[in-house]
């Protein structure tokens, strides 16, 4: 059986189509020739959703807001990666995130969202999606099952559940979300109430190489491809991927709000995915080096990463039933608060100062009154993110050249 990784280089393009092309060139083109008036029609019946695909019928290409080979390539490349049926490519990590939100929640419904989030979604669910009538529950990390279902039933709105949205590991903290409590409660509540509730879960952090949400029950993985999907800090992108009943409702919305991601990008994320498996696990190789420096340092005051001996138990035991390893995000807090903090990110000289993450160089940030600045502070320093927190994204430059500038930097605080 081939490997994911070798799938990458090849699945999906076939070389006869393009001229005996080795590597699927880029489609930059807006439209498609139909070969005949009712193949036109029966495209369109599709792609609109007022007929089915019959067995062994694929939908031809008609208009790049619709299909284009190059998104095409890379969505059967991203649905091999994730195990999934099916999979839709964004333009940004957001527009796949709120299209998937907006496709299954109308006014009136509840989400059930766990905290902390990326910094862009949290303002989108409780900014947008409040402001337009959606009701929103929060959960943290450590709220168990009985705690959620409390929770629900004494906010008299467990029957108008539509959602659940996860992120796990949590950014920035890098706390851990049980998928499992989480298709439990799915399951409970689904049953309860006659009706049914999606599950997403936001894989950026450690999918698809080191956690699989869907072998869990999981719905749908959400993605920015911009991170360790793309890894050169030269693409904004998006996915998710899931069932193809589940991905369909998805790409219909997607059609008409016209996230769908761009031919050159897809292009791009495309070659990006023939290197992911090397760059993500020598990140992760990286990164045990760079945790165990930083147990060393006077200056740092805890570390935040998945699968470390200094997790609490609950958060050990989800760890070893969902994850394969910890991945290449390393969360950790100084002393002197913002100060040091600071002190710290200016005093850096090969890791960059710079929000995103999952690429190939190393990227430093302060989520307090950076990406999270929109959280409110009473949530922010409920949840971990006080102002000593540095978020550090490992690249794939030598390990000890990561630890020495990060030494020179610790010392000066």
């Amino acid at each position: 059986m081939v490997k994911k990784e070798s799938h990458m280089m090849s699945y999906g393009y076939n070389p006869d189509w393009s001229e005996g092309s080795v590597k699927p060139p880029i489609f930059q083109t807006s439209t498609f020739v139909f070969k005949n008036a009712a193949e036109g029609k029966r495209f369109f019946e599709v792609a609109y959703a007022k007929s089915k695909l019959k067995k062994n019928e694929q939908l031809g290409l008609i208009y790049s807001r619709l299909n284009n080979p190059n998104m095409q390539i890379l969505e059967e490349r991203l649905a091999v990666l994730e195990g999934s049926e099916d999979a839709a490519a964004f333009v940004s990590g957001m527009s796949a995130i709120s299209t998937v939100m907006l496709a299954f929640l109308k006014p009136g419904d509840l989400l059930l969202i766990s905290n902390p989030t990326y910094g862009g979604t949290h303002t989108f669910v409780n900014n947008y999606l409040k402001e337009i009538g959606v009701h929103v529950i929060s959960f943290d990390f450590d709220h168990n099952y009985d705690d959620i279902l409390n929770k629900l039933k004494q906010s008299g709105l467990e029957n108008k559940l539509k959602m659940i949205y996860v992120e796990t590991p949590a950014n920035p903290t890098n706390t851990l979300i049980d998928l499992k409590m989480v298709n439990d409660v799915k399951k409970t509540i689904s049953k309860k109430i006659g009706g049914e509730i999606i599950s997403v879960c936001d894989n950026t952090y450690l999918g698809p190489i080191w956690q699989n949400p869907l072998e869990f029950g999981i719905d749908l993985t959400c993605y920015s491809a911009t991170k360790f999907l793309n890894g050169h800090s030269d693409v904004i992108a998006g996915a998710v991927m899931g069932s193809k009943d589940v991905i369909s409702q998805v790409k219909y919305l997607r059609t008409f709000l016209g996230g769908m991601i761009a031919p050159y990008t897809a292009w791009l994320l495309t070659r990006s995915l023939e290197t992911l498996h090397v760059r993500m696990n020598y990140q992760a190789e990286n990164s045990i080096k760079i945790v165990d420096f930083l147990k060393t340092h006077k200056n740092v005051l805890s570390i935040y990463y998945p699968g470390d001996e200094n997790m609490d138990q609950r958060q050990n035991q989800i760890y070893k039933r969902q994850c394969n390893h910890g991945g290449a995000m390393v969360a950790f807090t100084v002393k002197g608060n913002e100060k040091g903090a600071f002190k710290f990110l200016d005093s850096l000289k090969l890791i960059k100062l710079a929000v995103s993450l999952g690429s190939n160089e190393s990227l430093a940030q302060h989520p307090y009154s950076m990406t999270h600045s929109d959280v409110p502070e009473d949530v922010k320093n409920s949840i971990g993110i006080t102002e000593g927190l540095i978020r550090l994204s490992v690249g794939i430059e030598y390990a000890d050249d990561i630890i020495n500038d990060l030494k020179q930097a610790l010392d000066i605080i």
